[in-house]
């Protein structure tokens, strides 16, 4: 990797062409996990298939851009970083490509496989380019151009996802992503050949990935099956929380003890890092989660489509832009940790206003507002955090530290949707049994023979 007396010599012009080109990649690699979102019912109907198949099209994504990601710093040496994003950009256009132009449900989803495993990489390397590429003193500005793109990509997801499958149909949410594919790979060849790093011949560390591939997978499928079967009362679910664990557990002590790592577990002594990422796990769990259960409650319950329900919650990225540059001036100036600290309680404080500002008579404003406010707070803890966790491990080690970090908050986000939209439909369940009781009347046994039958107390309807 670059230190920081080896940065590249770059015209101003030059510099923010490329920062544009990394930028760019990251937001649509990170827009894709939530583009098909809203667009599940569209395929299902386009392909013939349920709609509980249909969700097999987010689920094989994330899961093959979640193992792909911890790999960045092994792809890095053994390749060249540059080298590397540029294949990977190619890579996620021609599936992308294919993507749109699947013919059944196995199609879509093997090539959504091939897009995962693509842009898995893109994400920690673009963050790492951004790194290389610019100065000692200007590295809070780059992470905040970075985890801007982090930040309002995934909101923007259902609202584009919604407005072009409604408008021109679902293949386009995959088509959109080709030209963008072609200028970044591209840019990349033509603007950062001077940032590529020197290739190592690192061997390839076969049963740590295989370890890998088996727990991720297992997580995985747990999380997004999980609800529709019952959770631990099915032996299916069992048998891969079983192997998820068992495979975890196998791949740490490995990868610990292996010389060449797949991914570098190592990067954990350093407690700045290890105390950044926790913070990010949990953060970005709540907030993605949050994500999820939010646009369901606005169209299930005060009947907004799939387009309002993104506009209403697209004020949250809309602040976090214009608010993302100020931090990273800031970051500067004051210390990092004292904005993170602000920023979780900016975060904790709007998500009370929802709590007891929101309901079920709310206008749009109301909705729309507390979504503006927090917005506003995010980049006061994604910025400065991102700054603590890369800058507490060795130049050598970014990449591999990048590609973890974005791994667990990959995970973070998958593992929170599950908990929150399974908490969210039991708790809708028990609400729904409880006021079906309170609108048919108690029950009492029958008049006439006094058995356990029962019947309601309220009047008979004709």
């Amino acid at each position: 990797m670059q230190t920081e007396t080896s940065a590249p010599a770059m015209s101003k012009g030059t510099l923010l062409l490329a920062c544009l080109v990394l930028a760019f990649t990251n937001f649509m690699v990170v827009l894709d996990t939530t583009i098909a979102n809203v667009s599940v019912a569209h395929i299902a109907g386009g392909l013939g298939i349920s709609s509980s198949e249909g969700t097999w099209v987010i689920t094989s994504y994330a899961v093959a851009e979640a193992i792909c990601v911890p790999l960045t710093g092994w792809l890095a040496r053994r390749f060249g970083t540059v080298r590397v994003f540029a294949l990977g950009m190619a890579g996620f256009g021609v599936f992308s490509l294919l993507c749109g132009m699947a013919w059944s449900l196995g199609s879509l989803v093997a090539f959504r496989i091939g897009q995962g495993l693509c842009g898995g990489p893109l994400m920690p390397i673009s963050q790492t380019l951004l790194l290389s590429i610019f100065p000692k003193e200007k590295h809070a500005q780059a992470t905040g151009i970075w985890a801007m793109t982090t930040i309002v990509a995934p909101i923007l997801g259902p609202i584009l996802g919604g407005t072009i499958s409604d408008n021109w149909g679902w293949h386009w949410i995959f088509f959109i992503n080709i030209p963008i594919a072609i200028i970044c790979a591209t840019g990349a060849v033509v603007l950062l050949r001077k940032a590529e790093t020197k290739v190592e011949k690192a061997p390839i560390d076969t049963i740590g990935l295989m370890l890998l591939v088996l727990w991720v997978g297992a997580l995985q499928l747990m999380l997004d099956l999980g609800r529709e079967h019952d959770w631990f009362g099915n032996n299916f679910i069992v048998s891969l929380a079983v192997i998820a664990a068992i495979g975890f557990s196998f791949f740490v002590a490995w990868e610990w003890f292996e010389k060449d790592p797949a991914v570098n577990l190592k990067v954990f002594r350093y407690r700045g890092f290890t105390v950044s990422v926790i913070a990010l796990v949990f953060a970005y769990g709540t907030f993605f989660a949050s994500l999820v259960v939010i646009p369901q409650w606005l169209q299930g319950a005060l009947g907004y489509t799939a387009t309002w329900a993104g506009y209403a919650t697209a004020f949250n990225g809309v602040a976090a832009v214009m608010m993302a540059p100020v931090v990273a001036k800031l970051s500067e100036k004051v210390d990092p940790r004292l904005l993170v600290s602000f920023g979780v309680l900016w975060l904790g404080a709007t998500s009370l206003i929802r709590v007891f500002w929101w309901t079920s008579d709310s206008d749009f404003w109301t909705l729309a507002l507390p979504q503006l406010i927090q917005g506003a707070g995010m980049p006061f803890f994604f910025v400065p955090l991102t700054s603590l966790a890369l800058g507490a491990v060795e130049e050598s080690e970014v990449a591999s530290a990048a590609g973890v970090m974005n791994f667990l908050r990959t995970m973070s986000g998958a593992v929170a949707t599950a908990i929150a939209t399974t908490v969210w439909y039991d708790g809708a369940q028990a609400t729904r049994a409880e006021l079906s009781g309170v609108l048919n009347g108690p029950s009492r046994p029958c008049s006439r023979c006094r058995c356990t039958a029962t019947r309601s107390s309220s009047p008979a309807r004709s």
